[in-house]
């Protein structure tokens, strides 16, 4: 995925209104903001009473990232991918991944035609605008490489010949928790691919009692139906790219970040490719309530979740029992927020005034 291009903007500018930044073609944040609330409320159809994983999936989409989905099995992983992925049109394909996989299995293979004396490139599964991976983490470690040049550059090199993906595209992987049986860890460069990861947890006695209402005399999933184009989510995703960051939040972002990397509590910090992932989910998380600028709570609503996957811990915070999770939270609590350089913008109505960080 090609990195946006960052403009530092002066402190006290402006930024323009969305409208009037997206007329040529593209989305304005109104649309936006109605057509990922339709494609919202279709999904928790599905997924009755877990709003802030449906948020974290359409962060996902509108960031252009890829999303992975890891809990315990039965919980609805695989129901959050494919409901996700038939709101969206577009082309749609599902892989359940198994230790026999075979890497072709995923990107195609060339076949040789007797007829003409040639090889013909049979496209794979991987060639479609949502790759739902079930249980992604079943497969052996060369078949999940199989997937590392799809995520990154968008394209698949079979026999020493590339072929593009489509835009949009999306992987939304589900695996199981390591400790599991028959589990093969994703490797670091493959978890540092996923902008999110979100953990979707057993649902509230309310929430299952509905589940059991709605969903024990019909398939909520075969009801659904797609609530935008192709085009318009790579619209609404230009129209994310867009929005304004000053200076002050993006150099937050990149101190966060680096904190990951000195705090004795992990081995390997965040990678610059982390730092891209959190600038387009601020940016994504702004878009989603209708603000055409970024403000350092957009920052720290996505934190944990695009950041927590990708930390190795120290020995001694396993020890402990420390999550990534954890450290991510303590870092929040630790990294100062923009203030001096920020009060100009909120004197200007840039941001408007609140506390710099709320205990999250």
């Amino acid at each position: 995925m090609t990195p946006s291009t960052e403009s530092p903007a002066p402190p006290n500018e402006r930024a323009a209104p969305a409208d009037e930044r997206h007329r040529s073609g593209t989305l304005g944040l109104s649309e936006l903001h109605a057509i990922t609330g339709r494609i919202a409320a279709n999904v928790e159809r599905v997924i009755v009473g877990k709003p802030e994983v449906v948020r974290v999936a359409m962060i996902t989409m509108l960031a252009e990232g890829h999303l992975l989905v890891e809990d315990v099995p039965g919980v609805g992983k695989t129901s959050l991918a494919k409901a996700l992925a038939k709101s969206v049109g577009g082309t749609v394909s599902r892989v359940q991944f198994t230790p026999d996989l075979l890497p072709s299995d995923i990107t195609g293979v060339s076949i040789f035609n007797r007829q003409n004396s040639s090889f013909e490139f049979r496209a794979g599964p991987v060639f479609a605008n949502v790759v739902v991976g079930d249980e992604i983490n079943r497969a052996s470690p060369k078949t999940q490489s199989a997937l590392l040049e799809c995520m990154e550059e968008h394209q698949v090199t079979v026999d020493g010949q590339t072929y593009a993906l489509t835009p949009p595209f999306m992987v939304i992987a589900t695996q199981n928790p390591v400790e599991m049986e028959g589990t093969y860890a994703l490797p670091e460069a493959q978890r540092d691919r996923f902008t999110c990861r979100v953990s979707i947890g057993y649902p509230d006695p309310a929430a299952e009692l509905a589940m059991v209402d709605e969903h024990s005399g019909h398939d909520p999933l075969a009801e659904l139906r797609p609530m935008c184009t192709a085009a318009q989510v790579r619209e609404m995703a230009h129209a994310v790219r867009g929005l304004h960051m000053s200076s002050e939040v993006r150099r937050y972002a990149v101190d966060l970040v680096a904190a990951t990397r000195r705090t004795p509590d992990v081995r390997l910090g965040a990678s610059p490719r982390a730092t891209l992932h959190l600038v387009r989910a601020a940016r994504a998380q702004a878009a989603l309530v209708g603000r055409e600028y970024v403000i350092p709570d957009d920052v720290q609503a996505v934190a944990v979740t695009v950041l927590a996957h990708r930390l190795v811990l120290a020995p001694e915070a396993q020890a402990a029992r420390r999550s990534p999770a954890e450290v991510v939270h303590g870092l929040l609590q630790r990294v100062p927020v923009p203030q001096g350089a920020g009060s100009a913008q909120q004197r200007s109505g840039q941001w408007p005034v609140e506390p710099a960080h709320r205990a999250r």
